[in-house]
């Protein structure tokens, strides 16, 4: 017994040696330019008397969500779960088996059904969602993650985020960020489970959004989802919903596509250390490649602006050791 205890000892001591040896991030490639340039930037910000410190009041790091925390294809996940609404609900909407873009949908036409784009699919949200409490609408959510597969991996869509971006949000929590979301997708569909996937509470979520009302039923006071947009968090909504939700300009921005240019402009255009960083699609095997004319997540200006903007950008499947947890 004393034996097998010294070799677990050993080897916990082991371990914990290699971690400490490995460093920061230790699902990214070590030699990776994203991977030094991101060690360099948060150690200047957080040395006291550096030129470069900044306070940890003003380490706001923000973060897209779809294709740069977690995957984004075939397509937004969000819309298989909207799909899913649709289907389900479509016995009490005879209209949507000729309305568009429902019909689509129930035709299984997902292509034409996204047509439309992120004002298609909100638009597909405010009439499946709307009337929902706020708690009714997050246990849907919920329910629908825990049995939903995604089509091309089978995989659970929470086990598709990026061991290397969740190592990412801890490193820079343990340094004294306050790392927020702020996504296209939608506010409410994200904050039932972004805490528990990414450490990141209710609070700190900035996303499109339906309008809401408040409500007393049997007594109860609630907020109910209403059929009407209220915002779109994309391209320039982006550093709107940071002023509007945030009240402080980030120091550090992270995205994947183009939808998320003007979130990191504004971002690194302040004064100061600043930080821009692109999650570029290049490994096929491990997940998905794509970029200038994917229809989803589409990586273009992104791509040509980085150098001059001193974006890093990651080579997924050079710089990332492994993509999922």
């Amino acid at each position: 017994m004393k034996t097998c205890l010294k070799s677990l000892a050993a080897g916990l001591l082991l371990g914990a040696s290699l971690a400490a040896a490995a460093g920061p991030l230790p699902s990214w490639n070590q030699d990776s330019a994203p991977r030094k340039a991101l060690v360099a930037f948060v150690e200047k910000v957080t040395q006291e008397g550096s030129t470069d410190f900044v306070p940890p009041a003003e380490r706001i790091a923000v973060f897209d969500n779809d294709g740069c925390l977690w995957s984004e294809q075939p397509f937004y996940f969000q819309a298989f779960y909207i799909f899913d609404r649709i289907k389900a609900l479509a016995p009490q909407h005879p209209e949507w088996a000729t309305e568009e873009p429902f019909a689509s949908v129930l035709k299984g036409d997902v292509k034409s059904a996204l047509a439309g784009g992120e004002h298609g699919l909100l638009a597909m949200a405010a009439a499946t969602h709307a009337g929902l409490t706020s708690e009714e609408f997050s246990a849907s959510v919920n329910d629908w993650l825990a049995t939903a597969k995604h089509p091309v991996t089978d995989k659970a869509y929470t086990d598709m985020v990026y061991q290397p971006m969740l190592e990412l949000l801890d490193y820079l929590r343990a340094n004294g960020f306050k790392t927020f979301i702020v996504s296209g997708g939608g506010i409410d569909f994200m904050r039932p489970w972004a805490e528990r996937i990414y450490g990141i509470p209710p609070e700190q979520i900035v996303g499109s959004s339906l309008k809401a009302a408040y409500e007393v039923r049997d007594g109860k006071p609630v907020i109910v989802k209403l059929p009407e947009l209220n915002f779109i968090d994309d391209k320039a909504g982006k550093p709107v919903g940071i002023h509007q939700h945030i009240g402080r300009r980030p120091i550090f921005a992270a995205g994947n596509s183009d939808g998320d240019f003007q979130m990191l402009e504004w971002t690194t255009s302040g004064e100061g250390a600043r930080f821009g960083l692109l999650v570029h699609h290049t490994d096929a095997e491990r997940e998905f490649a794509y970029d200038r004319e994917s229809p989803v997540g589409k990586l273009n200006k992104g791509l040509d602006e980085a150098p001059r903007r001193g974006w890093s950008v990651i080579d997924m499947k050079n710089d990332w050791k492994t993509i999922f947890p």
